[in-house]
């Protein structure tokens, strides 16, 4: 094997990498496969509550259902209604001044048949785990989206030491160790292009390149969305597309003739009901499931939106038929309307790609492709973790000596590239760099040392 300076330097942030972001890795893989599951696993689980009925026959319109399930629950308002078609149960989404939110479920009458904590839902707690570790925060948002970086660089490199290092060659009589590695090698191989896709296909969710893709996607907008210049509104918009979920909202008219307050929602005096607002919506074409994200100012608007990764079982739409539309909260009057067809590029592609990333694109089969790209990819790991283990020496990580402090052309142009797409990735790789420059002048010295003496 033909060990350059470029091979050596590879091998050890490859191996220190896989070192220091494997115990994320395995928690990431393992979240993300329960999550491509996690409308299969609720609709089993509350089943009594997705299609249940309540004990009561009298038909109550939707906003008498409101109206009474807000009694039952003091202390919280109302944020959104989920309508889903049939058999699924109509959702309301509640929450309290501490931040607190409960799911409640109305049957077909529109009488209330249970609830859920927000939090603790099978998708929210997956969802949470695979984002944030389930502790949320700047920092462990970074962690993660580091982790997702690092394993991309692993996998490249990984590719790289394969071919480089002759890691599928045929050996004669191969040792336990020669084995892990060819499978480790051979695994890795398989595994890297649709690994990879999965990864950046998730991107968009996170903190810091997710932010930096949106803000592209404002500031061009044939290259992201259409952008609505009014007062962003100040809803919580958890089931809005990606594509418009930070667009500023039109504003409702404060001025405008009012007709008269829902009853029991302690918003805003003359904001429409529900079911009048569900007959404009229906004017509109916008056929069910919906979210109807309530206004929470006097100049608010409804926002009535479909998405293709809402994270809500029986929400999700094909990304063609993903909309946001905003409508007058006194009137009733449809202000404006977003589509599909009015994204930019980069919208588009992310549209297809998030709900590629959750398993439910085109459906069974892609939940089935992710899952075995997932398996496949904990294989891996366990075999580098195997390789490890059989040549690790006692007292020692065995990792391979410091490389010369020359960079080759190739390395360099390759982890600019790397830096540049994922800056996270950049940042974290130049005290890398620091790191290693630093060791090296440290061993340089200590030689030097030694060498006098």
């Amino acid at each position: 094997m033909l060990k350059t300076g470029s091979y050596i330097r590879l091998w050890r942030w490859h191996f220190y990498a896989a070192l220091f972001i494997t115990p994320l890795l395995i928690t990431l893989t393992l979240s993300g496969i329960g999550y491509l599951f996690y409308t299969d696993v609720e609709n089993k689980a509350y089943a009594s509550l997705f299609f249940g009925e309540g004990g009561e026959t009298r038909q109550l319109t939707i906003d008498e259902g409101i109206e009474k399930t807000l009694r039952q629950y003091k202390g919280y308002s109302i944020s959104k209604v989920i309508v889903l078609d049939e058999p699924y149960n109509t959702r309301l989404t509640l929450k309290n001044n501490e931040g607190n939110q409960q799911y409640v479920f109305l049957d077909n009458h529109y009488e209330t048949i249970g609830s859920q904590d927000a939090k603790y839902t099978f998708s929210n707690v997956m969802r949470e785990i695979h984002s944030s570790l389930f502790v949320g925060g700047t920092v462990v948002n970074y962690l993660v989206e580091l982790a997702a970086c690092w394993a991309i660089f692993l996998m490249f490199s990984g590719i790289y030491m394969t071919f480089k290092g002759r890691a599928l060659k045929k050996k004669p009589n191969p040792t336990k160790r020669q084995r892990n590695r060819k499978w480790h090698a051979f695994m890795g191989t398989i595994v890297t292009i649709p690994m990879i896709l999965i990864i950046f296909t998730g991107l968009p969710w996170s903190a810091f390149m997710g932010d930096i893709l949106y803000s592209a996607a404002q500031k061009y907008p044939s290259f992201g969305f259409p952008a609505i210049t009014q007062r962003p509104p100040t809803s919580d918009m958890s089931e809005i597309p990606w594509a418009t979920r930070k667009n500023d909202a039109p504003s409702s008219n404060a001025s405008a003739p009012h007709h008269g307050s829902m009853p029991g929602t302690s918003l805003n005096d003359g904001m429409i009901s529900i079911q009048q607002l569900m007959n404009e919506v229906e004017k509109a074409q916008i056929s069910k499931p919906y979210s109807i994200i309530y206004p929470t100012r006097e100049d608010d608007v409804f926002i009535i939106s479909k998405g293709s990764n809402t994270g809500v079982t029986g929400l999700d739409v094909s990304p063609y038929d993903e909309m946001t539309a905003y409508f007058d909260q006194y009137s009733g009057k449809l202000i404006s309307k977003v589509g599909y067809a009015d994204y930019g590029l980069l919208a588009k592609w992310f549209t297809w790609g998030i709900p590629l990333h959750e398993g439910h694109l085109f459906g069974w089969p892609n939940k089935l492709i992710n899952l075995a790209v997932c398996l496949s990819f904990l294989l891996v790991i366990l075999w580098g973790i195997t390789t490890w283990l059989s040549r690790i020496k006692e007292g020692k990580i065995s990792a391979q000596p410091a490389a010369s402090n020359s960079f080759s052309f190739g390395l360099t142009v390759f982890m600019v590239i790397l830096g540049l797409v994922m800056p996270l990735f950049g940042i974290s790789l130049m005290l890398v760099v620091i790191i290693e420059w630093i060791l090296y002048i440290n061993t340089k010295t200590g030689k030097s040392k030694k060498a006098t003496v």
